[in-house]
């Protein structure tokens, strides 16, 4: 039994996702400094965790939190406080961009203590909320000192390398990254685009798509789709890259612009998600319009032929997530969140 349990960070879905990437981000981080564990399936054995059922046996009497990241979790943390009368304090995070169902706005009424991953998630909440962004480990994600030796050893091309990560489907809008590259090719010889991220089945016509159209653009050795890649690989693979796109047309938050900024790198991204609040426009990359190719294409081009302006908006890119989106400052101000409530009751 882990009676000394402070804090119980549930992730109860299978597959892995942003809020998944942020609870196994911040655990190893937090135990250093409060007993915190997570609960559900599938969770990696170096992550601080008990069975579900331990938490069903804890004690009444000593005071918990229970942060939820999700509607089930905050269904779940409900039960065990109010059905199985544990003392437990509940919190929930948003990153959501849109207004909340009924449901989900009756549950977040009953939380204890509501905290927002963007300014502009915290828009969608009708309760009172603090805002704690996401942050990244500068330590993990950092700048590469030879890109030549780490192309060589990841097998990818030499050039000028524009990435865009995450799951290949409409709503990442891969497809206008593929139509900004197919005209980044054919004006630089040297532009080569590296997709990484998994097709799940109900988007594999899509990722089918995609293919098709680079191969009729004759560009299949220079667009490539790598596929889900191993965790422990992407911070190589961010770093072997020169510029970052991040083209989604919805997003709740979105890591990997900060990935890419802490490895060097200048972003053009989107206004969704908070990439708005992460990239200061013009000085560690460009935001542009949803859905528009042509205005990823313009400073696309800019970038690939200005090799100065992509140091200066790597360098500045890095700056910015050590003094503002460090993981260590967003794991400490979650843990003043907990402490305060262990000492309410």
């Amino acid at each position: 039994m882990h009676s000394d349990i402070q804090v119980v960070a549930p992730n109860l879905k299978k597959r892995w996702s942003g809020v998944t990437s942020t609870i196994f981000r911040l655990l190893p981080i937090q135990q250093e400094k409060i007993a915190i564990v997570s609960v559900g399936p599938n969770l990696p054995s170096e992550l601080p965790s008990v069975p579900l059922r331990e938490i069903f046996s804890l004690d009444t009497r000593t005071r918990r939190v229970w942060h939820a990241r999700r509607n089930n979790e905050m269904l779940l943390g409900l039960f065990l406080k109010k059905l199985l009368r544990k003392n437990m304090a509940l919190v929930f995070t948003s990153a959501a961009q849109r207004h909340h169902s009924r449901y989900t706005r009756w549950l977040i009424r009953q939380m204890d203590h509501v905290i927002a991953t963007s300014q502009k998630s915290a828009s969608y909440l009708q309760v009172p909320n603090q805002v704690i962004m996401h942050g990244i480990d500068s330590i993990l994600f950092h700048p590469a000192v030879n890109k030549t030796e780490l192309r060589d050893k990841l097998g990818l091309p030499a050039g000028k390398l524009v990435g865009c990560f995450g799951r290949v489907r409409p709503q990442k809008g891969v497809d206008l990254f593929v139509e900004a590259m197919i005209t980044a090719c054919n004006v630089d010889p040297q532009a080569v685009g590296v997709i990484c991220g998994q097709t799940t089945r109900e988007h594999a016509e899509f990722t089918a798509m995609l293919k098709k159209r680079i191969a009729d653009a004759n560009l299949s050795d220079r667009i490539l789709l790598l596929g889900e890649q191993p965790n422990e690989r992407l911070g190589s693979l961010f770093r072997a890259l020169d510029i970052y796109v991040a083209p989604q047309r919805w997003e709740g938050f979105g890591l990997t612009p900060l990935e890419a900024m802490a490895s060097g790198l200048p972003v053009i991204a989107t206004t969704a998600g908070a990439f708005e609040e992460m990239i200061v426009d013009g000085d560690t990359g460009h935001i542009v319009a949803l859905n528009r190719v042509d205005a990823i294409e313009a400073p696309l081009l800019a970038l690939l032929a200005n090799d100065a302006a992509r140091k200066r908006m790597g360098d500045l890119a890095r700056q910015r997530i050590l003094e503002r989106f460090d993981i260590c400052s967003e794991a400490d101000n979650l843990i003043d969140v907990y402490q305060k409530l262990l000492k309410t009751d």
